[in-house]
């Protein structure tokens, strides 16, 4: 069986690289907007919300808008709060807290054992 051997034209390569320029690469986007998905879903729902700040202090509240660098949060019993991003540690949702249960007495039963 003979194979024939199928080269390129190397001149047509050439060619086509000069007619056609390369086009760049971008890089991928590194915003997901899974930030201001979730913004976005505790407004709306108004959530009570609790944000821990970088030095311990907790304020709750609802969020009534946000944009690239803080957060709005509206408070019932205390006045508006306008905070940067950079000072939150963490926030989370105060449904998402179970309350603690009572430690549940448990009974011991008395085992009896035979001796032999």
């Amino acid at each position: 069986m003979n194979r024939k051997l199928i080269r390129p034209n190397l001149h047509e390569i050439k060619e086509k690289m000069v007619r056609e320029p390369q086009k760049k690469k971008s890089h991928p986007s590194y915003d997901t907007f899974a930030e201001n998905y979730y913004y976005l879903k505790q407004m709306n729902k108004k959530t009570h919300m609790s944000i821990v700040f970088r030095d311990g202090e907790k304020v709750d509240g609802y969020i009534e808008w946000y944009d690239r660098n803080c957060i709005k949060l509206t408070r019932d019993d205390a006045p508006n709060l306008l905070i940067y991003k950079r000072d939150i540690k963490y926030l989370y949702k105060l449904e998402d807290i179970k309350p603690a249960k009572s430690p549940k007495q448990t009974k011991t039963k008395a085992v009896k054992t035979a001796r032999s």
